[in-house]
Formats: C-alpha cells, sequence, structure tokens
C-alpha cells in the first residue's frame, strides 16, 4: 500500500493505482492511437497498442470492481485519435463507460474534451487531493502523471530501469499505463525540484508484481 497525503492506496502491477475509499481507478497516460498517429505521419507500425491498453484497464476494473476510473491526462496520443479509434476498440471503450463513471483530465497531448462517454475536466478535486496530468512542487496533494518515472537499480549485481511510482508525501506520479509508452528516469533532469528526495518512496513495477526500492539504490541512467 502507498499511504500519501492522508489517503490509503494500492498500486498495481499494470501501473494503475487504486483508491479504494472512493472506489477510484487512477491510470495515466494510456496515449491510445499513438500507433495509427505515427501511421498517419508515415511511420507504419501494428495498431494494436489501444487494444492492449483497453484490455488491460478492463482487467483491473474487473479486478478491483471500480465503480469510477480518472484518466490523469494524455489519454490519446493526439487529439485526432478520438476518430481513428477501430470498431472494435471503441467498442471496448464504450463496454469500459458503460461499467464504470469515467474522469477524462486534460493532458498536454489531448487538451480538447470528446465524447466518448464520462466526463472531460481540466483536473478534478476528491478528498482534499487535486488530480491532474501536469506535476507541480508546489501544489501539496496532488496526484499526477505526463512525466512516465521509471527507476533504475541495482540489485544483485544485476541493472534493472523499470517503469515505477514515486511520491514524496506532497506529489505523487503514476507510471505511464499505456502499451507503447517509454519512461523516464526519476533521477534524471525532466523531474529536476519536483521532489524532496529525504522523504521519497517509490514503487517498480514487476512482471506481475511490485518491488519497493530504496532511494539509496537508485541510479542515473
Amino acid at each position: 500500500m502507498l499511504r500519501f497525503a492522508g489517503e490509503t492506496f494500492e498500486p498495481l502491477p499494470s501501473g494503475a493505482l487504486f483508491w479504494r475509499a472512493e472506489n477510484a481507478l487512477l491510470v495515466a497516460d494510456l496515449h491510445l492511437e499513438k500507433f495509427s498517429s505515427y501511421a498517419r505521419r508515415g511511420q507504419l507500425l501494428p495498431p494494436y497498442d489501444t487494444a492492449m491498453t483497453l484490455r488491460r484497464l478492463a482487467a483491473d476494473v474487473a479486478r478491483t470492481g471500480a465503480s469510477h476510473v480518472v484518466a490523469l491526462g494524455d489519454s490519446f496520443h493526439r487529439d485526432e485519435g478520438v476518430e481513428t479509434l477501430l470498431p472494435a476498440d471503441r467498442a471496448r471503450l464504450g463496454d469500459l463507460t458503460a461499467r464504470a463513471d469515467f474522469t477524462w483530465l486534460a493532458g498536454n497531448h489531448d487538451p480538447r474534451p470528446h465524447a466518448l462517454g464520462g466526463t472531460c475536466r481540466p483536473v478534478l478535486s476528491l478528498r482534499g487531493l487535486t488530480l491532474a496530468h501536469e506535476p507541480r512542487r508546489a501544489q501539496p496533494g496532488l496526484v499526477a502523471g505526463h512525466l512516465h518515472p521509471a527507476a533504475h537499480v541495482h540489485i544483485n549485481g544485476r541493472s534493472v530501469r523499470r517503469p515505477c511510482f514515486v511520491h514524496d508525501g506532497r506529489l505523487m506520479i503514476l507510471p505511464a499505463y499505456g502499451a507503447a509508452t517509454g519512461a523516464i528516469n526519476i533521477l534524471g533532469p525532466a523531474f529536476t525540484g519536483l521532489f524532496d528526495h529525504a522523504g521519497l518512496e517509490v514503487v517498480m513495477l514487476g512482471r506481475d508484481r511490485l518491488y519497493p526500492v530504496g532511494r539509496r539504490r537508485l541510479v542515473l541512467g
């Protein structure tokens, strides 16, 4: 469990965060239709990333029984991704929005609202916490995405770099949930000044479980 700003959360190996007190599932940076966006620009890739991400999301909703899903921005890789969904993926998304209330928060990749089910908002406040896309150090109780955090550690002579959940008691950043997303080392320049490293808590995603990581094990790269 992660205890943050007076609330308790259950991180999942998929990269989702379950908030039992609100029966809510939080996910960041789905980047749906990323490969179709690349295809429109001449880089042809199999358009299977959206289906993979939606299947994972459906499994997490079923596993947790969440009645509310909050997508913390960049749910689509581009705003036009709303129009390029394959019929099967549009049906999958329709099934999900029928099973749970969806709140879609605006991201830098998908700032415009859409009509795919649920509610589109710039930010969301719940139980004294603020849910938004972009992290800010000066706003305590903020849960965000955007930066696709990863932890790089050396364990038993092996080097491992994986997406992670990270917080310092004031700011929490979720890993990117999408099947076609990368990750950025939390010790890198993109995270400079965001966290109080003395209070840092890091949980790394494994294949089917989670691994708490002591901050002294973190390395660059």
